[in-house]
């Protein structure tokens, strides 16, 4: 088969999305030499697929098209012409923010969330209004969609009217080579060098966006926790700005604890296992989530995790976590003052998640994947990967 796949929405590889995409391509590359996968790719984002060099064809798409309206109109001008005179078989857009209206082969879209019919002012209104109207019109005419929890899909199938024979449920997955428990103390040692941080400390990894990530109730639970118990915890965020990034900055620097409240920006995916291995919770507060990774990867380096259940986490996280509502600060507070006191309670969630974490793999989401490209596509062929 040859199977196009657009790449221009992962944000120079710092968003959810992006980390979808790139573990999805590496649990396909054993697939490589029996499929053609060809990737549309920015020009300044090459450098991000080099890991995909010799084995996967690279298209390069002009920088002029960077801009999100450009990079609407490439898509839906350009990349048709593209697919055609590459006879893709199948073509998978993995965002429902560029959606193709023509069918030049068949389309297949992965749908994250439907974050603008759940979260109010989660973007500016130009995105709200492309995602409630425009991308309701473009998903009706897609092939295939998947969507990366039963939650996703039910939304779909309410606010997106698709009927649910064309949306296949696929979990995201987990790379286990690099998300697993390790040794904690050499974790703490290699964090204490990079980031300074030797005290216990709560952790939260997203992009730094109000309102819908919550930080700042999660400030003001911190807050209370550290005037109820006077312990040395500190609150640690890691993810770069985004919208509303300037609310969290003010509400952690209003705080009469901001000197524990640290804020270290976008983490590299080098460092976040240690991270993780490192942290003596992790904290979720989401007020909505499609699927959730970070509460699983933290899971998966045997640090217990409080989550908020909103959107796919309860469905993501199961039992394995403390459960939170989210738009309730003492709920919140309740939770951190339980964890930190509590060092058997740390170990069972830690025990727990490991094994709700073993449940999600990248290689059964590229399986599942390719799937549904075969059901679509014009030469369906033996779907087995490579061996070597």
């Amino acid at each position: 088969m040859r199977i196009g796949i657009s790449t221009s929405v992962i944000q120079r590889g710092k968003t959810g999305i992006a980390q979808y995409l790139f573990a999805l391509l590496r649990a396909l590359l054993p697939y490589a030499d029996e499929h053609r996968f060809i990737l549309f790719v920015l020009e300044e984002d090459l450098p991000l697929f080099d890991f995909v060099k010799g084995k996967m064809r690279i298209v390069p798409v002009d920088e002029h098209f960077r801009p999100p309206v450009k990079n609407i109109l490439w898509h839906q001008r350009a990349l048709p012409s593209l697919a055609r005179s590459l006879m893709l078989d199948v073509l998978h857009v993995p965002s429902y923010r560029r959606l193709l209206w023509q069918r030049p082969c068949p389309l297949v879209a992965t749908i994250h969330d439907l974050a603008p019919f759940r979260v109010p002012k989660k973007y500016s209104w130009s995105r709200m209004f492309y995602g409630r109207v425009i991308a309701r019109r473009l998903a009706q005419r897609q092939d295939a969609i998947i969507a990366i929890s039963q939650n996703t899909a039910k939304d779909i199938r309410e606010f997106f009217r698709v009927p649910a024979n064309r949306i296949q449920v696929i979990h995201n997955g987990l790379d286990h080579d690099r998300f697993f428990p390790g040794d904690r103390l050499e974790a703490r040692d290699e964090i204490t060098r990079r980031y300074n941080l030797s005290a216990p400390f709560f952790l939260y990894v997203a992009r730094l966006e109000h309102p819908a990530k919550n930080h700042v109730r999660l400030i003001s639970a911190f807050n209370e926790f550290k005037a109820a118990t006077r312990s040395n915890w500190q609150l640690v965020f890691g993810g770069s700005d985004w919208r509303g990034a300037e609310m969290i900055r003010a509400a952690a620097k209003q705080s009469p604890f901001a000197a524990d409240i640290r804020i270290l920006g976008f983490v590299a995916d080098d460092d976040l296992p240690a991270l993780y291995r490192a942290a003596d919770t992790f904290v979720y507060p989401s007020l909505y989530e499609g699927f959730g990774m970070p509460p699983i990867e933290a899971m998966a380096c045997g640090c217990p995790v409080i989550c908020s259940t909103r959107g796919s986490l309860g469905e993501v996280v199961g039992d394995a976590a403390a459960i939170v509502d989210p738009e309730d600060v003492a709920s919140i507070t309740q939770q951190l003052v339980s964890l930190a006191g509590d060092a058997r309670g740390r170990e069972r969630l830690r025990a727990a998640g490991l094994a709700q974490a073993k449940q999600f793999d990248w290689n059964n989401t590229a399986s599942q994947s390719l799937s549904v490209y075969a059901l679509l596509g014009r030469n369906i062929e033996n779907l087995s990967p490579a061996v070597d």
